[in-house]
C-alpha cells in the first residue's frame, strides 16, 4: 500500500508539463550527442550539466537522468553501425550488433537494442520503487575482498566470452590489466610506465583505446583491401524490424539480462558494465537452436541480453545514490554535483524529507524510457540510411567524428595521436585474430581490482586469507575456479568451438 501511496506522489510530481518537456529534452540531447563516437553518457552530462544549473531541483534531475538513458542508447547505436562503443558497457554490443548491420540487419538489432532497453528499464524502475532499501543492504555486505573477487569472476567470464584461441583471450586480458595500470599509483602518487609523458600521467582514456582498437582498427583492415573485397554493409537491408522468430529469440535473452542488470547495477564499481559482460557469456553457454546464427557472426540474443543487461543496470545504480549517498559509477558521481548545486543532501533523508523529488525522479524513469522507444523506433530508418553511404566517403566522417569525441573529452591533440596508434595496434589484433573486447575488459577492471586488492590487504594487515575466509567472497573466487574449469576440460578432450558453439 505505501508503494501505491508513494508512487502517486511521484507521478503527481512528475506528471507536469514543465517535467514532461525537461524528461522529453534530456532523452533527445543525450540520443543526438550520444550517437557521435567517442562521446558517451558522462562526457555528455558533464557538458550539458550547466545546462541545468537555473532549473529547479525535480526538473534538473529529470533532464539528466533523460541525458543518461539517451546517451546510453545512443552508444549502442554507434556500437551497432559503425563498430564504435560510445562506453563501456556497449563493447560487448559491437561484438554481434556489428555484425548484424554487415549482414543488412541494422534494422533488426537497433530494434533489439531499444526494445531490450526499455523492458529492463521499466523493470529496473519497478525494483528500485520497490526494494531500494533492502537491495542497499545487499549491497553493503560487498567490501574491498568481495569486489576482487567478483572482478576476477569478471575477467574469467571474459575468457569465455573471447571466441577462438585460449591463450590469445588471456593474453588480451593481462595486455589490458597492463594498459589500466599506467597513470599515478593511488596509494603512493607515483608516476608508473608514464615514460616521463606527461599526458600519460592521468592514465590512458577507455575512450582511447576503445575508438583505436574497434573504430579505426576495423577502418584500417577495410582500407588494406581492396575496393571489392572491402566487407562493409554489402548485404541488401532485411527489413526495419525483428521478424517473429527474432522475437521468439530474443524475449528469453531480455528477461536473463534483466535479472543479471538488476541485482549488478546495485554494486558501486562497473556494476552495469559487468551485467553486460556476464549477460552475453551466459547467452553463449546456451545451446543454439536449429538455424540459429553463431555468436560473433550476428546472434541478436548477443545485442538484446547485454543491452537490457546494461539499461536495467542503469536503473538500479541509482538506488546506493538515493538511499545512502554513495555514487557507484562516475555518472552517478555527476548526479550528485548536481543535488548539491540545488542544495540536495543526497542519503537516506532524501525519502522522507523530499518525497515529492525522490518519488518523482523515479517515475520519471518510467517516462523517459517510454519517450526514449518512441523517439527512437522510428529514427532507425534514419539511422540506418547512413549505411547507404559510400564507404569511401563514410571512413573519413567516422575519422572525424572520432577525433573530435576523443579531443573534447580532454582537450588535448596527444589523445588524438593516441588512438591513431591504438588503430594500428587494434588491426594487428585483427590479423593475428585476437578480440579486443576481453582486453578493454581487463583495461576497466585492472585499476578497480588494484585499488580494492590494497585496500582488502590494507585492511586484513597484509592476511592473503581475507579472500577466502570471507564467505561471499569466497564463494566468488570459487565461481570463478569452477567457470574456469569448464572452459578448460573441453579444451583439452575435445574441439574449442564444441564449448564456444562457434564456427571454426
Amino acid at each position: 500500500m505505501d508503494l501505491i501511496n508513494n508512487l502517486s506522489i511521484g507521478f503527481a510530481a512528475a506528471f507536469t508539463l514543465q517535467n514532461l518537456a525537461y524528461a522529453f529534452v534530456g532523452c533527445l540531447l543525450g540520443t543526438l550527442i550520444g550517437v557521435l563516437p567517442g562521446i558517451g553518457p558522462v562526457a555528455t552530462i558533464a557538458m550539458l550539466l550547466p545546462a541545468t544549473y537555473a532549473l529547479p531541483p525535480l526538473a534538473a534531475l529529470i533532464m539528466l537522468a533523460g541525458i543518461y538513458y539517451g546517451a546510453q542508447y545512443g552508444g549502442s547505436t554507434t556500437a551497432i553501425l559503425v563498430n564504435l562503443p560510445g562506453e563501456s558497457s556497449s563493447v560487448v554490443t559491437t561484438i554481434d550488433g556489428y555484425q548484424m548491420a554487415r549482414a543488412g540487419r541494422a534494422g533488426p538489432a537497433l530494434a533489439a537494442a531499444g526494445l531490450g532497453s526499455f523492458f529492463a528499464g521499466c523493470i529496473g524502475t519497478l525494483i528500485l520503487a520497490a526494494f531500494a532499501a533492502p537491495l542497499t543492504e545487499v549491497a553493503f555486505k560487498f567490501g574491498p575482498a568481495e569486489y576482487f573477487s567478483l572482478m576476477i569472476l569478471g575477467l574469467v567470464g571474459a575468457v569465455v566470452l573471447a571466441s577462438g584461441s585460449l591463450v590469445k583471450a588471456v593474453a588480451m586480458i593481462v595486455l589490458g590489466l597492463l594498459l589500466g595500470i599506467v597513470g599515478t599509483d593511488v596509494n603512493s602518487g607515483v608516476a608508473r610506465f608514464s615514460f616521463d609523458i606527461p599526458e600519460l600521467t592521468d592514465g590512458i582514456g577507455f575512450i582511447v583505446v576503445a575508438m583505436g582498437v574497434f573504430g579505426y582498427g576495423e577502418i584500417i583492415m577495410n582500407l588494406s583491401k581492396s575496393e571489392d573485397d572491402r566487407e562493409v554493409f554489402t548485404a541488401k537491408v532485411q527489413g526495419l524490424f525483428p521478424t517473429a522468430e527474432d522475437f521468439k529469440r530474443m524475449v528469453p535473452a531480455v528477461l536473463r539480462g534483466t535479472t543479471i542488470g538488476s541485482v549488478l547495477g546495485i554494486l558501486p564499481g562497473g556494476g552495469a558494465l559487468l551485467a553486460a559482460f556476464a549477460a552475453y557469456t551466459i547467452e553463449k553457454k546456451i545451446k543454439l537452436k536449429q538455424g540459429e546464427v553463431t555468436f560473433g557472426k550476428g546472434n541478436i540474443r548477443g545485442v538484446a541480453g547485454p543491452e537490457a543487461a546494461n539499461n536495467a543496470g542503469a536503473q538500479t545504480s541509482f538506488i546506493p545514490l538515493l538511499t545512502l549517498g554513495i555514487p557507484p559509477n562516475a555518472v552517478m558521481a555527476l548526479m550528485v554535483g548536481a543535488m548539491t548545486i540545488h542544495n540536495i543532501q543526497p542519503g537516506p533523508q532524501v525519502m522522507t524529507s523530499n518525497p515529492q523529488l525522490f518519488w518523482g525522479l523515479i517515475v520519471s524513469m518510467w517516462l523517459g524510457n517510454l519517450m526514449l522507444i518512441v523517439l527512437n523506433l522510428p529514427l532507425i530508418g534514419m539511422w540506418i540510411k547512413l549505411l547507404t553511404i559510400p564507404y569511401r566517403w563514410l571512413f573519413p566522417a567516422i575519422v572525424l567524428f572520432c577525433a573530435i569525441g576523443v579531443y573534447s573529452t580532454n582537450n588535448n591533440t596527444f589523445d588524438i595521436r593516441m588512438v591513431a596508434l591504438f588503430g594500428v595496434i587494434g588491426y594487428v589484433f585483427l590479423k593475428l585474430g585476437c578480440e579486443p573486447a576481453p582486453l578493454l575488459l581487463g583495461f576497466i577492471l585492472g585499476p578497480m581490482m588494484e585499488e580494492n586488492l590494497r585496500r582488502a590487504l590494507l585492511l586484513s594487515r597484509g592476511d592473503w586469507s581475507v579472500f577466502v575466509t570471507r564467505p561471499l567472497s569466497a564463494s566468488l573466487l570459487a565461481a570463478a575456479v569452477l567457470l574456469l574449469v569448464i572452459v578448460l576440460l573441453p579444451s583439452i578432450r575435445r574441439k574449442r568451438q564444441d564449448v564456444f558453439q562457434e564456427e571454426a
